[in-house]
C-alpha cells in the first residue's frame, strides 16, 4: 500500500511521524525516529558520534512542554464562576448553590496557582486565562465539601467540570481506604491516581484536583475518639490530614504493598484542591435535633422559616461533627454546600434537557441502525414515577430505561422498521415484570 505523502516516516524503520515523539531530519532530507538514534547509538555510536543522552534529553522536554498544553489549554476559555456555571448548566439540572460554590473553588484554585506562592522550593506557573497577582499575601487554598442524597448528582458535578479544566483531575472512592497496615488501600493512592492523570509529571499533579466521593462512608461511629487503631472511620480520617492540610508526602508510583522496594515520589499537597461528597444518609435528624423543629413539652417552638422538607441546606460543620466526620477534617474542609434531593420536575428534566440527557442516548443508539425513536405521552412520567417510587434518584433513571429498551433494542437491528414506539402499556408491563 503506498504511504501517505503529507506524513513523513522514518527512513530506517518506516514508522510514522504521529508514532514518534519526533523525527530528527538530516541535511539530505532523511529522517529518523528516537528508536532507531537509540539502535544506531547502541551498536555503533562511537563510530556516528551521536551524543544519545542529549536526544533523549530533548524527546523528554518536548513530551513534558505537550503534556504541560494538554492540560493548560482549556483553562482561557472556562475560567470565570459564571462561565463554569454556564457549562454545569448544560448537562446537570438545578443544585445550584453547590454549582456556585463549586466555580467558585475551582476559579479560586486557579488564582493560587497564577499567584507565583514558593511550594517546595519551586514557583507554580501561570495558568492562561487567570490574571497574574504579585503580592506577599498568601493564598491558602479551600477544600469543598457537598453533601447531598445519593443520585442528587455530586459525582456527575465532578465528572462534568473534569471536561473543562486545565489542571489533572481524578475521582477516587473513599470507601476502599483503610488505614496503613490493613487489607484495602492507603490513602497515598489517591495521589498516585492523580500522578497517572498527569503522566507523572509532578509540577502538574501538584497543581491538580482529586475528588473524594462517598467520605461519609469513612465517619467514626460513635462519639469517643478511638484510642485503637481501626480499619476505617478514624484513622482513615487521621491519615487524611496530612494530604489534605498541604503536607510533602511520600507515594508508591506502583502501590506501596505489592512494590516494596520502589522508590518513592515525594509530593506537595499545598496546592492541590480536595472536593468531598458524600450522601451523609440520617443527618437530617442531626439538624433537625440541632434547630429544635420537634415539638417541646406541650408547645411547639415557632420555627415557620425552616424548610422541614429539605433540612440538607442547613447544614454545618456540627451536624457533620455530631455524624462521625473528625474535628481536624472538618477544619481542613471549610466550605460546605447541600445538594437538594431531585422532585419529580427536576427528573423529568434530566430524562431529556442536558446535552447528554438519557433518552437522547437511547435516540442516538436507535438511530444509528436508521430507526426513530418514539416515546408515546405518559412513559416518561411512568419512567420519573417509578425512580421516585424506588428512591435512586437521577441514577436510578437509567436502570429503568434499560428494562424498557432491552428486548427492543435487542429486536430493533433485525426489523425492517423505521419507527420504534414504545407504549405507555409495554412500558409499564417491563417495569412491573422486572420487580422482585
Amino acid at each position: 500500500m503506498p504511504k501517505n505523502i503529507s506524513t513523513r516516516y522514518c527512513s530506517f524503520c518506516g514508522r510514522p511521524e504521529h508514532d514518534c515523539v519526533c523525527l530528527i531530519e538530516g541535511p539530505a532530507g532523511g529522517l529518523i525516529c528516537p528508536e532507531c538514534v537509540k539502535m544506531l547509538d547502541e551498536y555503533c555510536g562511537d563510530v556516528l558520534g551521536v551524543d544519545y543522552m542529549a536526544v533523549e534529553e530533548e524527546f523528554d522536554r518536548k513530551e513534558k512542554t505537550d503534556n504541560a498544553d494538554k492540560f493548560e489549554g482549556k483553562a482561557e476559555k472556562y475560567c470565570k464562576p459564571k462561565d463554569m456555571v454556564a457549562f454545569l448548566d448544560q448537562y446537570v439540572i438545578g443544585q445550584d448553590e453547590a454549582k456556585k460554590k463549586l466555580a467558585v473553588a475551582v476559579y479560586n484554585h486557579y488564582k493560587r496557582l497564577s499567584h507565583n506562592l514558593p511550594m517546595g522550593g519551586r514557583k507554580a506557573s501561570s495558568i492562561s486565562g487567570v490574571i497574574e497577582a504579585s503580592s506577599e499575601v498568601e493564598l491558602e487554598k479551600s477544600n469543598i465539601l457537598m453533601v447531598g442524597p445519593t443520585g442528587t448528582g455530586k459525582t456527575l458535578l465532578a465528572r462534568t467540570i473534569a471536561k473543562m479544566l486545565g489542571v489533572p483531575f481524578t475521582i477516587v472512592d473513599a470507601t476502599v481506604l483503610t488505614e496503613a497496615g490493613y487489607v484495602g488501600e492507603d490513602v497515598e493512592s489517591l495521589l498516585v491516581r492523580l500522578l497517572q492523570e498527569a503522566d507523572y509529571d509532578l509540577e502538574l499533579a501538584e497543581k491538580g484536583i482529586v475528588f473524594i466521593d462517598e467520605i461519609d462512608k469513612i465517619g467514626r461511629k460513635s462519639d469517643n475518639p478511638s484510642i485503637t487503631r481501626d480499619v476505617a472511620g478514624e484513622g482513615v480520617q487521621q491519615a487524611l490530614l496530612k494530604i489534605l492540610e498541604g503536607n510533602v508526602v511520600n507515594v508508591p508510583p506502583k502501590g506501596g504493598r505489592k512494590h516494596p522496594d520502589q522508590e518513592y515520589i515525594q509530593v506537595n499537597t499545598q496546592n492541590i484542591l480536595f472536593i468531598c461528597g458524600g450522601a451523609f444518609e440520617g443527618i437530617e435528624k442531626i439538624i433537625a435535633g440541632r434547630m429544635n423543629t420537634k415539638v417541646i413539652g406541650f408547645e411547639t417552638v415557632k420555627n415557620d422559616w425552616i424548610d422541614k422538607k429539605n433540612l440538607i441546606k442547613y447544614v454545618e460543620s456540627a451536624d457533620l461533627r455530631k455524624y462521625g466526620l473528625i474535628p481536624e477534617i472538618i477544619g481542613r474542609i471549610p466550605v460546605v454546600t447541600y445538594l437538594e434531593a431531585l422532585d419529580r420536575d427536576a427528573l423529568l428534566r434530566i430524562l431529556t434537557e442536558p446535552k447528554n440527557a438519557i433518552l437522547k442516548q437511547y435516540e442516538t443508539l436507535f438511530a444509528m441502525d436508521g430507526q426513530t425513536l418514539v416515546l408515546e405521552d405518559g412513559v416518561k412520567e411512568l419512567i420519573v414515577d417509578t425512580a421516585i417510587d424506588k428512591g435512586l434518584g437521577a441514577r436510578g433513571l437509567r436502570s429503568i430505561c434499560e428494562k424498557i429498551f432491552s428486548n427492543v433494542m435487542y429486536d430493533a437491528p433485525s426489523s425492517r422498521k423505521k419507527r420504534i414506539e414504545i407504549t405507555v402499556e409495554y412500558a409499564r408491563g417491563c417495569v412491573n415484570n422486572s420487580k422482585n
